[in-house]
Parts: C-alpha cells; structure tokens; sequence
C-alpha cells in the first residue's frame, strides 16, 4: 500500500515537472543495469525482449500483463526466452511492486529500442 502510494506520487510529482515518460525514468533506473537497449551483454538486450514478448503477445495489455506477472517472480517455465535463460541464468527476483512493473512494460512495448543513442 506505501509503496502504491509512493508510486502514485512520484508519478504526480512528474507530472507536474513535465517528465515525458516515467516508464524511462524507471527503465533507465532499473533495466538498463542489466538490459542494455540494442546490445546483449550480461542479458538480452531490451531491444530483443521486446521482440519475442511482442511476438508472443501482439496486444500491449496482454504484453504488459504476462511481463510484468514474470519479472516479479522470474520462473524458467514462464520464460518466453529460454535460450537467454540458459546463456545468461534466469533473472534474478525483484522487489519491485506489481505497478512499478506495468510502467516499465508499458515503455518497453511502446519504445524504439533502435533510435537509443547513448553507449555503455
């Protein structure tokens, strides 16, 4: 529930500032340490994530659902990405709130991966 509120706070606080996209703050924050945008280097890159969970699931709200549900508790038998789970290991559990996480994949599906330009 804090965390709910927290999060619906920051969101207004954002808002206000005028931020474009808080699911790039929280992506730029959080994924990125792991998922660099274009390139595959300790994990696919979000680019390649976006691929598969696009060809799985066409529709955004089923994409956003099914990446969120996972990201929380990563399982190898939900994977839609086995060949990454076994050259990379399965993603670690996050203590990130269901919300935080629809956020995050709301940008992953509706973003451009390829017109990313900063280096890493």
């Amino acid at each position: 529930m804090i965390r709910t509120v927290f999060l619906l706070l920051i969101f207004s606080i954002f808002n206000m500032c005028g931020a474009q996209n808080l699911g790039s703050l929280f992506f730029s924050g959080n994924c990125i340490t792991c998922h660099h945008p274009t390139k595959t280097i300790s994990a696919p890159s979000a680019a390649e994530v976006q691929k598969r969970y696009k060809e799985a699931f066409q529709n955004k709200e089923e994409f956003v659902s099914y990446m969120a549900t996972w990201v929380k508790k990563p399982t190898l038998e939900g994977s839609l990405m086995h060949d990454a789970v076994e050259k990379h290991g399965l993603m670690p559990e996050l203590a990130y709130d269901e919300d935080t996480l629809r956020v995050i994949g709301e940008y992953i599906y509706e973003n451009d991966f390829t017109k990313h330009k900063t280096e890493y």
